[in-house]
C-alpha cells in the first residue's frame, strides 16, 4: 500500500528557504553554543551572526541552546523567557 505524499505547509517551506549566510555546521555551531547563549544573556548577539542565522534554521541546534539557556539565566537571576523568545525569532 502507498500513501500520497502531502505537501509542505508554510512553516515547512519558509524554514527550507531561510537565508543560510553566514553558514555555519551543526558540528561548529555545537562548539560555539556556550559562548553565545552567555552572549545573547549580556544582550550581544549581534557579535556572532552565523549562530543566530544557524538556530533560525536548525531545530536540533536551537533546542541545544534553549536547553542551556534556561539554567543559564536562572543561575544569573535572569528571565529566561525573553531569551528564548529571542531564540524563536526570525
Amino acid at each position: 500500500m502507498t500513501s500520497r505524499a502531502r505537501p509542505f505547509g508554510p512553516e515547512v517551506m519558509r524554514q527550507l528557504t531561510l537565508d543560510t549566510e553566514p553558514w555555519l555546521s551543526c558540528d561548529d555551531c555545537f562548539h560555539h553554543v556556550d559562548e553565545y547563549v552567555e552572549r545573547l544573556l549580556a544582550a550581544q548577539e549581534q557579535a556572532m551572526p552565523a549562530m543566530a542565522v544557524h538556530l533560525r534554521g536548525c531545530p536540533a541546534c536551537a533546542e541545544e541552546a534553549e536547553t542551556l539557556v534556561i539554567p543559564a539565566a536562572e543561575d544569573s537571576g535572569m528571565d529566561p523567557r525573553p531569551v528564548l523568545a529571542g531564540l524563536g525569532a526570525g
